[in-house]
């Protein structure tokens, strides 16, 4: 903002953003940008995770969907206790085939979202495998997110939520049930997720630098600085949404 403003103009100004973030109208420039979070999403094929991924970006659910190739990602960027955050989502393939490939995207991770389908008893049973797998990529101490997708289909249930609740405890994860079709609970889990990433990042006080408008600014996470740590959630309305973007079509 305009250090010659007067105090009433700064006021007025401080009002129109805020107007301008509920109606989604507000842009920030790559500049403005305080933190950069890398996150991947995990789990076996076909359990949702592009669904949830899309319908947390663009709050969209595409029913004509096909399974994600390789790896893509999308962001979305927020503001977390007055601090712009963006957040660089990987979205990786669950094929096996894709697995050699998508590791190498593990390394300076910060957060990890692991979704398994609560109608398959299998990609549950998966899941000690992949927390396996992305501890020996990425930092042991990253902040994982164990999903239960398809929520909705309760009457399809194979896996009991006290399994998954079981399990999240045993690994240190944190744990919820999504419905990407809904909505449901999918704002909170990635809201609960970022949210403990800025605050290990806080804890670290890893800031490396500070421009003249007195916004801070860190590195890339892929440059190694950033690690995991597993600390007590806060609760996410503080989080503003204040931009969507999409580098990806929507997949499976």
């Amino acid at each position: 903002m305009n250090q010659e403003m007067s105090g009433e103009d700064q006021k007025k100004q401080q009002q129109q953003d805020q107007m301008n973030r509920v109606n989604g109208v507000y842009h920030h420039n790559e500049d403005e940008i305080d933190y950069v979070f890398k996150v991947v999403v995990i789990g076996d094929s076909a359990v949702g995770k592009t669904q949830v991924l899309s319908r947390f970006a663009k709050n969209e659910f595409c029913f004509d969907s096909k399974s994600t190739i390789g790896v893509e990602f999308q962001t979305r960027t927020v503001s977390i206790q007055s601090k712009v955050i963006k957040a660089q989502i990987w979205d990786t393939a669950g094929q096996e085939r894709y697995r050699a490939v998508t590791s190498a995207y593990y390394r300076g991770a910060l957060g990890a979202m692991l979704v398994y389908d609560i109608t398959k008893r299998q990609t549950f049973d998966h899941v000690a495998r992949w927390v396996e797998e992305l501890r020996a990529h990425a930092d042991s101490s990253i902040v994982i997110m164990l999903i239960g997708n398809k929520a909705d289909l309760v009457n399809s249930r194979a896996v009991p939520t006290e399994d998954a609740v079981e399990f999240a405890e045993r690994q240190g994860l944190f744990f919820s049930e999504t419905s990407a079709l809904s909505g449901h609970n999918v704002e909170s889990a990635y809201f609960k997720l970022l949210e403990e990433i800025f605050n290990m990042v806080s804890r670290k006080t890893l800031l490396v630098g500070s421009g003249a408008n007195g916004i801070n600014h860190i590195k890339e996470p892929n440059n190694g600085l950033l690690k995991g740590l597993k600390i007590d959630v806060i609760s996410g309305p503080d989080f503003e949404v204040s931009e969507m973007k999409k580098l990806s079509s929507c997949s499976c």
